[in-house]
């Protein structure tokens, strides 16, 4: 055995030689074959070995080659190439003699393989222009130039391209309108929802991967509409390809043709000089490499749908049959297209959807057809935080973006994406609030109709101004008859060019035994958009459909987002561009119905679309006389998204004396209201998802001196801490009437900041404490509690939730009601020490009966009592509790008492009923009558004399309970019955 020291690529190497390489070619011979196994050949050798690979492994297996793990693996493998890469990797780290036992292999089992890779004259040379290729492929495609580049600026591909989403197949129509119509999270969880190619590096893996046949595309194309990635895609994959980030395994050499660049060519051209056309090599070098390589070739054909010549009639000429016979470009090109040339190569065609069914009978078969859909949340996060290197910034534009439904299912739409950061960056550089940094959504739509109609729609065979009105026709027609999905016909009859319009998506769907060919807008939105735009170039027709809309009481809703985006286009600014740009001129009559209409309807549920319109419009005069003319907003029927709040605060900074406000918002928009809150007089708010941290940010928005009508903090709890900061903030309003906070737990210390409260403050209607949790927390002293102070009469309501029937608490709630004047002979602490012991015994527990009186017996005195007991039964034992309490109060006091049998369930909104026990309600009618005291008993009457079941949340449904009202006063006892169809 001969052994010879090599030094290759930087590193050392001992190569056991067999006997047979004696002499010094054959050496030499040897030595380059096995190296140039894994260096230029490997890639083809992955893909080429086949069957080959398992009895080259189990060779080196029985030779004690290759581990028992390493062989498992390869035996675990799913494809040969998957065999071969995991082979790969032994032998990568394996010794020469490995190498050599893997090429003694490949000599017996494919022999043909290794003559090709090992013995091809021509190799040495291709392999280096195809290097040379792949490094001119790096520096031209490593930059990008944006829609507003000034000459020399560019950008790297790396901090704007994310990879978009991509469906594998064409669509139902259903699906598709139900794409238009959603927005904002419910858009982004739908689109999330579609089967999309697997997201990674390696794109092209997912295009051509084989289906559920096993059978592998030899062309596709990848749709989308304008503006979705299509072009950008396809110049990551080639700086992919020559960067040996993708596909490196998949295709030896990749070409990409620009159709824009095509449409130069007027001589007669073979393919690979076409081929040529945006590549640094010449037509000699591209023939060697096809030659060469004729089945791992990729041709990526971009933007077909721009390309000026028909290869529809190139087909009916004679084409070209090799790769070196001149040609008109667009015959060569339907030779590329149909296999004519290059049968073995693949293809990868971009287009919008006009143009795909034309595309189809162009392609050779197997074709597949996939969609470029855009970004779902992710992706437009992602594109956010690449657009933006600053984190503040990247998150504060981020979150204001996702709040506008609009412009959050606009980004799925990477140009859009690009306008929005773009406008961003701009206003931040001005030195704009990052807060509220975002024009209004109307600006954006404009400058992405505006953008497309540069760089993507040239050669229009009609007028700008003309093609908006026709759009805009066709898109009123589909909102008057709530229609999202435009047959071919309407479409010829409104659009005249559909072809040199990038706002229209082209659909095919399968309708019985032929096709059917559907046209949409991006969404329904744009839709909007463009019937606004269209009654700004008609004004004859905004006269007549849109003024009965504006003196309609009840106007119809779906026209609501077509008048938001007039009011975007009457603001100075984007009428001033439409004018200045595309000659488009804003009648004054549009703008002065809807100032009008403005001014004079406002019902409540409707507001928040008119704060939209003002926002849009942005014009401070004309916000400020509608505002004031109001001086009452009630928005509390629905939490106030992002988007409202900014354009609250806009218009409310247009108007500085406003009076009222009734709002319900989430905690994190506290800091973006807070200048608005702090100097409005008059407030009613609930607030959601306050956390201890937020503390500051609502004490500092309230202010001080305010009439605050009420205040609900809703939390997962707030800590006694915080509870104290904002009762010492309470103090220094003029008034509170309703005050409501999720605490932790109603702990003893909760209770004395709570009881301090009341006893300091002047004016106060209601004060209630709950938790979000039932009383397992053994610091709470109960569940819920509400103290009430209307109409000189103080109420106090102590409940405890129970989780199961099987757990239902001893006392589940006591309501107490009594004279104002006579509150303070109550110690509010020592009341629910005794309410919370008493629900940690059962009934027939020692002491029970005692506590029961220490929680009663505050209340003998007074002159005026209504007691309400709700217990699980009305058992013998209650009733004598009931007795005692009669008994215990002075014969002057005016009492009534009631016990209902049931308790609530544990989230506190379910009210599960109980029994009333016979022995129960027998002792209290026998009882001698009270002459001031009404006792009345409520609940599910057992007509069995015993064994009924009680705890069960099913107790409503057995049939012999009977719902009851029973009423025990001086005079009579009267019982009111009724069965559970009533109850």
């Amino acid at each position: 055995m001969l052994k010879l020291r090599v030094i290759f690529g930087g590193r050392y190497y001992v190569v056991n030689l067999p006997d047979y390489c004696n002499t010094y070619p054959s050496l030499l011979l040897m030595i380059h074959q096995v190296l140039s196994l894994w260096t230029a050949h490997w890639a083809t050798l992955v893909q080429r070995v086949g069957i080959a690979v398992m009895p080259i492994a189990d060779e080196l297996w029985s030779n004690k080659m290759l581990g028992s793990e390493s062989y498992s693996k390869i035996k675990a493998a799913a494809t040969y190439q998957e065999k071969m890469r995991v082979l790969g990797d032994v032998l990568h780290s394996g010794g020469n003699a490995v190498k050599s036992a893997f090429y003694s292999g490949l000599e017996k089992h494919a022999a043909c393989l290794l003559r090709d890779l090992s013995l091809n004259p021509t190799a040495e040379c291709y392999l280096e222009s195809l290097d040379e290729y792949k490094k001119w492929i790096q520096r031209e495609y490593e930059f990008v130039t944006e829609y507003n580049s000034l000459p020399g600026e560019h950008v790297l591909l790396s901090e704007r391209y994310i990879q978009p989403l991509i469906v594998m197949r064409h669509r139902e129509k259903n699906e598709r309108t139900q794409e238009l119509c959603f927005k904002g999270e419910g858009f982004q969880q739908f689109i999330s929802s579609e089967n999309h190619a697997e997201k990674g590096n390696n794109v092209l893996d997912a295009l051509f991967s084989a289906d559920s046949k096993g059978i592998c595309p030899a062309a596709v194309i990848l749709q989308g509409n304008s503006g979705k990635g299509k072009s950008f895609t396809a110049q990551k994959i080639m700086l992919d390809w020559a960067s040996v980030c993708l596909s490196r395994e998949n295709f030896d050499c990749v070409f990409h043709l620009k159709c824009k660049e095509l449409n130069q060519i007027s001589e007669e051209q073979s393919l690979v000089e076409i081929l040529s056309f945006n590549s640094n090599l010449k037509p000699d070098q591209i023939l060697q490499i096809l030659q060469s390589l004729p089945k791992r070739v990729l041709v990526l054909i971009d933007g077909f749908d721009e390309l000026k010549f028909s290869l529809s009639d190139a087909s009916k000429k004679s084409l070209p049959n090799n790769l070196s016979e001149k040609a008109p470009p667009d015959a060569s090109l339907t030779a590329l297209l149909r296999g004519c040339i290059l049968p073995e190569s693949f293809l990868l065609v971009t287009s919008r959807s006009t143009t795909t069914d034309t595309l189809s009978a162009l392609l050779k078969k197997p074709q597949r057809f996939t969609e470029i859909i855009g970004f779902s949340e992710r992706e437009v996060e992602e594109y956010f935080q690449k657009f933006f290197q600053d984190e503040e910034l990247f998150r504060n534009a981020y979150e204001s973006v996702k709040a506008n439904e609009n412009l959050f299912t606009a980004c799925s739409s990477p140009v859009i994406c690009w306008i929005i950061c773009t406008v961003i960056r701009e206003r931040f550089n001005d030195g704009a609030d990052v807060t509220n940094i975002l024009e209004t959504t109307t600006s954006i739509y404009v400058g992405f109709v505006f953008t497309l109609l540069e760089h993507h729609c040239q050669g229009l065979s009609e007028s700008v101004p003309t093609l908006l009105k026709s759009l805009g026709q066709l898109a009123e027609k589909g909102l008057l008859e709530r229609q999202v999905l435009f047959d071919e016909k309407s479409v010829k009859k409104a659009v005249s060019d559909q072809s040199g319009s990038p706002f229209l998506g082209k659909l095919l769907f399968k309708k019985r035994t032929r096709q059917e060919t559907m046209f949409s807008f991006m969404h329904l939105s744009f839709q909007e958009f463009f019937t606004a735009l269209y009654y700004v170039l008609d004004e004859k027709e905004f006269d007549c459909k849109l003024t009965k809309w504006f003196h309609s009481d009840l106007p119809e809703y779906h026209f609501f987002p077509v008048v938001q985006f007039l009011c975007g286009l009457c603001n100075k600014e984007v009428s001033g561009l439409l004018k200045e740009t595309h000659n488009v001129s804003v009648p004054p009559s549009v703008q002065a119905q809807l100032k009008e209409w403005i001014l004079y309807f406002r019902p409540t549920h409707y507001l928040r679309y008119i704060l939209l319109c003002l926002y849009e419009l942005h014009e401070k005069d004309f916000v400020q006389e509608a505002v004031e003319s109001w001086q009452e907003m009630d928005m509390s029927w629905e939490t106030l998204s992002r988007t409202d709040c900014w354009t609250l605060v806009y218009c409310l900074e247009c108007c500085p004396h406003f009076r009222r406000l009734n709002l319900s918002f989430a905690a994190e928009e506290l800091k973006m209201l807070q200048s608005v809150l702090c100097r409005t007089p008059e407030l009613k708010l609930d607030v959601q998802n306050l956390a201890d941290t937020d503390v500051s940010d609502l004490i500092s928005a309230l202010g001080e001196e305010k009439l605050l009508r009420a205040l609900r903090l809703d939390s997962k709890g707030l800590s006694d801490q915080s509870v104290r900061q904002i009762l010492h903030a309470l103090h220094k309003q003029k008034t509170v009437g309703g005050l409501q906070i999720a605490v932790k737990n109603i702990s003893a210390d909760t209770v004395l900041l709570l009881t301090d409260f009341i006893q300091n403050i002047e004016k106060w209607d209601e004060i209630g404490l709950w938790t979000n949790t039932d009383c397992t927390n053994p610091e709470s002293l109960c569940s819920g509690l509400q103290l009430f102070n209307t109409d000189g009469i103080f109420a106090l309501h102590a409940v405890w939730l129970c989780l199961t029937p099987q757990k239902a608490p001893s006392l589940s709630e006591i309501i107490l009601r009594y004279p104002h004047s006579e509150k303070s002979s109550m110690n509010l602490k020592n009341f629910l020490q005794d309410f919370h012991d008493i629900n940690c015994l059962t009934e027939e527990s020692a002491g029970f009966d005692q506590l029961v009186n220490s929680l009663l017996s505050p209340f003998f005195s007074l002159s005026e009592l209504t007691v309400i007991v709700s217990a699980p039964l009305l058992t013998e034992k209650w009733a004598s509790r009931i007795i005692f309490l009669i008994q215990s109060c002075s014969s002057s006091l005016l009492l009534c008492v009631i016990f209902k049998a049931g308790f609530l369930s544990s989230d506190g909104a379910n009210w599960l009923p109980g029994l009333l026990m016979e022995e129960g309600i027998r002792l209290l009618q026998e009882f001698p009558k009270h002459p001031c005291c009404t006792q009345v008993i409520e609940g599910l009457r057992c007509c069995k004399s015993t064994g009924c079941p009680h705890q069960t949340d099913k107790i409503k449904e057995i049939d012999c309970n009977q719902s009851v009202d029973i009423v025990i006063s001086r005079a009579n006892c009267t019982e009111d019955c009724s069965d559970q169809e009533s109850t």
